[in-house]
């Protein structure tokens, strides 16, 4: 008897992603923060929000909570977070 073993992987699509370059510090910047809108979600991020500022100087947050988990970011959400020096998206369940 022959058994068959398919791969399910699809060849990758377009350019190759870099990450971005790490910040130098966390002092006095903003960072934006996407809810998924799953039930653990906010206790986390109150939790990260607490040493980020405490422990890094981080200025401000700016919070965002997606309409619902299985969708996307908004487009206009993630403009209302282009200010942002860097943005976190967490999944809290």
């Amino acid at each position: 008897m022959t058994v068959t073993v398919l791969d399910p992987r699809l060849e990758a699509e377009g350019d190759a992603m870099e990450l971005a370059p790490a910040l130098p510090s966390f002092e006095g910047v903003a960072i934006g923060m996407i809810d998924n809108a799953k039930i653990g979600t906010a206790v986390f991020y109150d939790h990260v929000e607490a040493i980020l500022r405490a422990r890094f100087g981080v200025r401000e947050f700016m919070r965002r909570r997606k309409p619902d988990s299985s969708r996307p970011v908004p487009t206009d959400m993630l403009g209302e977070l282009s200010g942002a020096a860097a943005i976190l998206s967490a999944v809290g369940d």
